[in-house]
């Protein structure tokens, strides 16, 4: 079988044995947003048409190809919802010579009645549930998009999302606050004023206030540009935290993301000093498996 996790930038695709063991591993810069010339169906041909000549005849396929603007609309699934509810959601595509299926997303509302959706994080959340064998726990998904997911008995309860990543790159990009944050430096320790922010978080003031207490400290000379993007990053992500903490999580939480972003937001629990764990492997496959056993699409 062929697994899909078709996102708005990139796209990752996995080929399984019948045990649901990964064979090979590919990724292209093809997100629906990045399609090559030809769309949907030309870079399915690409990145796995070679698999299929092989003579693998089935895909499954989760992300924002399923979504309005994807290849084929799939409706968003109520929550709590588990891996037979989704797997008994997917729709099929009609493309040949593979039987090809596109998994649905989730949604659900929180208890002021604000509506919530993903699409693609769900198959890392099957994985996840079958590991935790049916206990409650707060699983976290850091990224553009982070969700806070709710999970127990094998099912997704109910999640919230914020806007993290995207909003810490729209302030560091198109507002005023790029006048007071160096380009940010990838590597393997947490970048310099992350946990000034964060401990600015656990403030009273708003973050609305806050984030303009960035500029004025440059301003001032109270904290230099290379220290702005790190503060800046451990505001948002310590907002995020905190505004999961006052919903209420189950400890330990579980992490499961790129290895920068769990640094950061492991940090920042550390912080408000709460318990988590990285989750191990590649969820996001399993969940893959999971439905495709469940569709009997292995083998």
């Amino acid at each position: 079988m062929i697994g899909i996790d078709w996102g708005t930038s990139n796209l990752r695709a996995w080929r399984f044995d019948a045990a649901g063991a990964i064979t090979e591993a590919r990724e292209a810069p093809y997100g629906i947003l990045r399609l090559p010339e030809g769309g949907f169906d030309a870079a399915f041909a690409e990145v796995v048409g070679e698999w299929i000549a092989d003579g693998e005849k089935a895909a499954l396929i989760a992300g924002m190809a399923g979504s309005r603007q994807g290849w084929l609309e799939v409706p968003y699934l109520d929550c709590p919802a588990g891996v037979e509810e989704i797997a008994g959601a997917t729709r099929l595509l009609p493309i040949a010579p593979a039987t090809v299926r596109i998994v649905p997303g989730l949604r659900c509302r929180d208890a002021q009645g604000v509506p919530d959706m993903m699409r693609g994080e769900e198959t890392a959340l099957i994985a996840l549930l079958a590991r935790l064998g049916g206990r409650e726990a707060t699983i976290c998904l850091p990224g553009t998009h982070s969700k806070w997911a709710r999970v127990g008995g094998g099912r997704v309860l109910d999640f919230t999302t914020a806007m993290t990543g995207e909003v810490f790159a729209a302030l560091l990009q198109h507002t005023i606050l790029r006048h007071s944050c160096a380009p940010p430096v990838p590597g393997d320790s947490l970048p310099p004023g992350f946990m000034a922010g964060v401990a600015q978080a656990k403030q009273s003031g708003g973050m609305l206030h806050q984030l303009f207490g960035l500029r004025a400290r440059g301003l001032m000379g109270e904290m230099a540009p290379a220290d702005g993007a790190g503060f800046l990053s451990g505001l948002l992500i310590g907002h995020d935290v905190s505004a999961a903490l006052e919903q209420g999580v189950t400890p330990p939480i579980i992490l499961d993301g790129a290895d920068e972003l769990l640094r950061l937001y492991a940090a920042a629990l550390d912080a408000w000093g709460i318990p988590y764990e990285a989750a191990a492997g590649e969820p996001a496959a399993d969940g893959l498996v999971l439905i495709g056993r469940r569709l009997g699409m292995l083998g």
